[in-house]
């Protein structure tokens, strides 16, 4: 009577609180999602949350189901992982790099959450701050970079973990402070702040100054979120950095975060990896646990769609 599906249905609305984008997560679309719903509360006769509230407030028989999802989804995960060990998939080698600064803060526990489950597989992490990791993919030096710069080449895939927005980030006092979005020509008199990377891989620079043909005053680098976020507060210019690497200093006004543009700035953040690998175990699950892992820990990002 009751499926996997429907459970993952709950969790999906419990977790996003919104009935639109738990659709999203699960590539349905609302009506299919409201249906599954509907059907599930035909078998159980029964209400399983509470119409017309944001967030949906659940009933004693959706929090009971929730429950179950809570037990048996990860039940199914560990079942489907042991089985593909047995089939001879355990062992492996994920030499891991990454070309955002940023992705430490999700990547590290989801790197920690794999190790647990994938023990045999050797693993091994690296910043692609100093040379070019995707052409070290191909020769197979490495076997995963994460990017928001896919580039076509031979034998590489790019599978989407998650969508994101870039904001800019400006002290309290900043002549922009109090616009609700800022504009290319916003930062011709700016002192701008960046990972010191090419322009090319910046979002500021690729998404939003280059198409308006527009340059800022100055560019100045620093290596360490933390220490760009600093240097903004105390009024030495603006930094674009991902909505999510800016929720602890919004919360707590240290910075200010605008939009870039009046519909935002959004990129797509990908692992890259090679074709041949795309089907083994170790890997599908390293894809699947980072994209849980992502949703978890990082507040402000979207579901990428299939297809």
């Amino acid at each position: 009577m009751i499926e996997l599906r429907h459970l993952k249905t709950l969790v999906a609305l419990r977790d996003t609180g919104s009935l639109v984008e738990a659709a999203d997560r699960l590539f349905l679309t609302q009506s299919a999602l409201s249906h599954q719903i509907k059907d599930l509360e035909e078998r159980l006769n029964c209400s399983l949350f509470i119409r017309k509230t944001k967030p949906p407030r659940f009933t004693s028989a959706g929090r009971r189901l929730l429950a179950l999802a809570d037990e048996a989804i990860p039940l199914f995960r560990s079942t489907e992982r042991d089985i593909a060990r047995l089939a001879g998939g355990e062992a492996g080698r994920l030499h891991i790099c990454i070309e955002c600064h940023s992705c430490f803060q999700w990547l590290i526990p989801c790197i920690d959450r794999y190790r647990g489950n994938w023990p045999e597989v050797e693993l091994d992490l690296t910043g692609g701050f100093n040379f070019a990791p995707l052409p070290a993919l191909v020769r197979g030096d490495l076997d995963l970079v994460i990017t928001s710069d896919p580039v076509d080449l031979p034998g590489i895939e790019y599978v989407p973990l998650f969508s994101y927005e870039a904001m800019l980030a400006v002290d309290k006092q900043h002549v922009l402070a109090n616009k609700s979005f800022v504009v290319a020509a916003d930062l011709q008199g700016q002192v701008l702040i960046t990972y010191p990377v090419d322009r090319d891989r910046l979002d500021v620079f690729t998404g939003f100054l280059d198409p308006a043909d527009m340059e800022p005053l100055e560019v100045r680098t620093a290596e360490l979120t933390p220490m760009m976020v600093q240097l903004v507060a105390s009024g030495r210019g603006v930094a674009c950095l991902p909505s999510w690497a800016l929720t602890e200093y919004t919360n707590s006004q240290t910075v200010l975060a605008k939009k870039m543009g009046q519909g935002g700035l959004w990129s797509t953040l990908y692992a890259a990896i090679r074709e041949d690998q795309k089907d083994t175990p170790f890997m599908e699950d390293f894809l699947v646990t980072a994209i849980d892992t992502c949703f978890t820990h990082l507040a402000g990002i979207r579901h990428v769609a299939k297809g």
